[in-house]
């Protein structure tokens, strides 16, 4: 468990004193910050070239592909995307003008929208998800054991978790290792 109480002689609230800037919680941050970065620029790279999707379009396009039933609500989609409602918005007009995705209005509550995959979407994941998930095996092949990521991922899942709370991602993970949810239109009875 990380230590993280006031240094000895320091009092809650004053000001750190220079060592402060060698705290190893500032280092894994940017550490964090910059992997992350550099993860997202040699991935999306690829993406562009190999099936034209940057990496926001790719993010939508994968929790509608592994989701049952391939479509979420707006509302879940911008959750699991980190994209504000205005943001998926726009992402999922841009990819519904280019036939990969259309906007479902459920019958029983006109409020409630969703984004589908179309034939066309799933196609492109079809083909697109191999050839991401190869080149995500080249970029940590060397790098991480296989016991190394799922560490990884339990770590960054969790944290994932308490940034975000339960009420958000409480109900993500019980649908299944992917992490998304499956919310579906009511049916009459």
């Amino acid at each position: 468990m990380a230590d993280h109480r006031i240094h000895e002689g320091q009092q809650p609230g004053s000001p750190l004193g220079i060592e402060s800037v060698d705290d190893r919680r500032m280092t894994t941050i940017g550490l964090l910050f910059e992997s992350a970065a550099g993860l997202r620029q040699v991935l999306e790279r690829r993406l562009e070239s190999n099936a034209g999707l940057t990496n926001q379009s790719f993010d939508v396009l994968i929790r509608l592909a592994r989701t049952p039933g391939n479509r979420l609500r707006m509302s879940e989609l911008a959750a699991q995307t980190t994209l504000s409602p205005s943001g998926l918005t726009r992402s999922v007009d841009r990819l519904e003008d280019t036939g990969l995705v259309m906007r479902e209005i459920c019958p029983e509550d006109r409020r409630g929208a969703f984004a589908a995959l179309t034939v066309k979407g799933k196609a492109v994941m079809d083909e697109a998800i191999p050839r991401h998930v190869a080149h995500i095996d080249e970029v940590l092949h060397g790098v991480l054991t296989l016991d190394e990521e799922h560490t990884l991922e339990a770590l960054l899942r969790k944290l994932r978790d308490h940034l975000f709370g339960a009420e958000v991602l409480g109900s993500l993970d019980p649908a299944g290792p992917d992490g998304c949810p499956t919310e579906t239109c009511p049916t009459e009875e």
